[in-house]
């Protein structure tokens, strides 16, 4: 039967799909991909302590994926809601950090439970804050941004369960094809079949990133994906819905390994980024303030973007007088800035929040002390963000 967009797609096909799905040209994005999840392993974990670069990578992966969902809210402010604790009152701060708390929960139970439907049930309620299960009640559709309706997903628990049971066999037991192309292949099945009543699109996002940690391409769940996602939205829902209307895998595992090459590629350029930040500051806390030097204190410095003398206090670094005077004395030097947050007191790291943050297409080499940065080449080449036709 010819699909309907206004149709359930009950008849969604199983996988794996009947298509080739492994043409030379998907086997060389893989190839690429595979290069540039390597290159941004190897520089995580050349870094003193990975969760400088983890915890600010899945805050931004949690906003940008939001923001594919048209929740939007800001680096800045999930910083500091995230560094400074507290109830978040930007009901689009809250959505963020709860999907940050999913990623992380979900990561944390990998070694003792292979991703599956319980997965994305645990996933999809955490992020949402709801606990509600698979769709029970029939009615649930697509639209654009016309209003037209363009997909309506399988109805029926018991078939939505059945499609989700083939979907996770599919990435547990498929191996003889490439793990990449499983991810791309498993991506638009989940999404197909919207098991949710909300949350389908960030519990996906999710799953990629958990997959590339479960299938061992990546140490840590560090990819920010959504990012690319987000800068191609019209190429990502276009090439997803060219699967279910004309069958054309090709395209989307293409377009899919592409941004997944080019978010590998620009977060190992922010991990080489924070090594020379890190050697520089210990280098110029060295000679200028010599007598507040320590490991523990650089270590403090690149573990957040925003300090307070609390913090200072509470890791054991230094009591609270001689706290204030230490994170005083690095404002005067230049190394942060002092701010105020109505009453608070804040001493922001700019230049490590400037580089979390900035989307570069080269390295950027901070020079504490000095008017201008120095941009580097890259170590590769970024793949050319080119959209396709469908």
């Amino acid at each position: 039967m010819p699909w309907n967009p206004t149709e359930p797609y009950n008849d969604l096909p199983d996988l794996p799909p009947k298509a080739e799905v492994e043409t030379k040209k998907i086997l060389k994005r893989s190839i690429e991909a595979r290069e540039a999840l390597a290159a941004l392993d190897a520089a995580v974990q050349r870094l003193p302590n990975p969760d400088v670069l983890i915890a600010p990578i899945t805050l931004q992966e949690a906003r940008d994926s939001s923001a594919i969902e048209n929740i939007v809210t800001t680096d800045d402010a999930l910083f500091k809601q995230s560094e400074l604790g507290g109830e978040p009152t930007e009901p689009s701060v809250k959505e963020a950090l709860r999907y940050r708390a999913a990623l992380y929960d979900a990561y944390n139970k990998l070694p003792v439970r292979p991703l599956g439907p319980n997965s994305a049930i645990d996933i999809c309620q955490r992020l949402t804050g709801v606990a509600a299960g698979i769709r029970a009640v029939p009615g649930t559709t697509l639209r654009n941004n016309a209003g037209d309706v363009v997909y309506t997903p399988p109805n029926g628990k018991d078939l939505i369960l059945d499609k989700l049971s083939n979907w996770a066999n599919f990435i547990q037991e498929n191996k003889e094809i490439d793990a990449l192309v499983r991810i791309a292949i498993q991506h638009y099945q989940f999404e197909a079949i919207h098991p949710f009543p909300d949350g389908n699109g960030r519990t996906g996002r999710i799953l990629n990133i958990l997959l590339l940690v479960e299938q061992k391409l990546l140490a840590f769940p560090i990819l920010y994906l959504s990012r690319e996602i987000l800068a191609s939205r019209d190429w990502y829902y276009k090439s997803l819905s060219a699967v279910t209307a004309q069958g054309s895998w090709e395209g989307w595992i293409e377009y899919f390994l592409m941004q997944l090459t080019r978010s590998a590629q620009k977060t190992a350029i922010k991990a080489l980024g924070i090594q020379f930040l890190l050697i520089d500051t210990k280098s110029y806390i060295k000679s200028k303030a010599p007598k507040i030097y320590t490991h523990e204190l650089i270590d403090f410095l690149f573990s957040r973007t925003y300090c307070r003398i609390e913090d200072m206090t509470s890791k054991g670094i230094a009591k609270r007088q001689t706290a204030s005077s230490y994170l005083r004395n690095l404002a005067r030097l230049g190394v942060l800035q002092e701010t105020k947050v109505g009453r608070e007191k804040l001493f922001v790291h700019s230049k490590f929040l400037e580089l979390l943050t900035t989307d570069g297409s080269k390295i950027t080499k901070y020079k504490l002390g000095s008017a201008q940065p120095d941009e580097l080449l890259l170590p590769f080449v970024l793949s050319p963000p080119t959209a396709q036709t469908f």
